[in-house]
């Protein structure tokens, strides 16, 4: 098959086709005798199993497994698949405790504590996230901190620890419009607002369980290719 027809078939340039050869994300095409690349069914199940993995697993990720398979790495291609799976299943468990937290400030059984402040310590320790992540999220916009007015050390109340939170369930997000109007969604809310709080949190469990489905579309072309490639599972 020539470059032209593959590209318009997966609704890509020719330029993109050279590009994903040139990448090792397809194999190279073999050449006619004037020449001219010539891609094969081979060809048509990488380009497939990109289109449908990259959504889901992120283009970093869907190369180190075309990379993978290509090397003859099935083992590794693999267990890297099942890592983004699993982070995903640890994300959407955040997301549930997290939605348990705000359940209980809504019928009252936890009151706010705005006043209360924290370190930078503190909160990375009862969040789990790094402190320079931290303030790279602050240094990013999506949320803005007081200062100790006699040290000028960052203070954090409740609203902070919510937020970032919510950030850190979408850190490992692929990058696309929804995710980035899902971050700045946090960025605005107030979660003395516990219905814009809890609608946020929704919108987020969409998003998860949309990506677990892309996902599974994922999978079932990756294994398309891996047939393909005549592994054995």
């Amino acid at each position: 098959m020539r470059p032209k027809k593959l590209a318009n078939q997966f609704r890509i340039s020719a330029n993109t086709l050279r590009n994903y050869e040139a990448k090792g994300l397809i194999p190279p095409a073999e050449r006619s005798a004037n020449g001219y690349r010539m891609y094969t069914e081979q060809h048509e199940a990488y380009l497939a199993c990109i289109q449908a993995m990259a959504p889901a697993f992120g283009m970093e990720v869907t190369t180190e497994v075309l990379h993978g398979l290509q090397r003859n790495e099935l083992d590794d291609a693999l267990w890297i698949v099942r890592e983004r799976e699993v982070m995903l299943h640890r994300e959407k468990g955040s997301l549930d405790q997290l939605v348990r937290e705000l359940n209980s400030y809504a019928d009252g059984s936890q009151t706010y504590e705005f006043n209360q402040s924290f370190r930078i310590n503190e909160v990375s320790r009862r969040t789990g996230v790094p402190k320079s992540a931290i303030r790279y999220w602050e240094a990013s916009g999506l949320f803005t901190t007081a200062r100790d007015s006699d040290n000028q050390y960052r203070l954090y109340n409740e609203t902070h620890l919510f937020k970032i939170k919510m950030i850190q369930i979408l850190q490992n997000a692929v990058y696309s419009e929804e995710t980035v109007n899902l971050k700045q969604s946090i960025a605005l809310v107030e979660f003395q607002n516990i219905e814009q709080a809890m609608k946020l949190a929704e919108n987020i469990r969409t998003y998860l369980n949309k990506t677990i489905k892309l996902q599974m579309r994922g999978l079932y072309f990756l294994q398309r290719l891996i047939r393909s490639l005549d592994f054995k599972i």
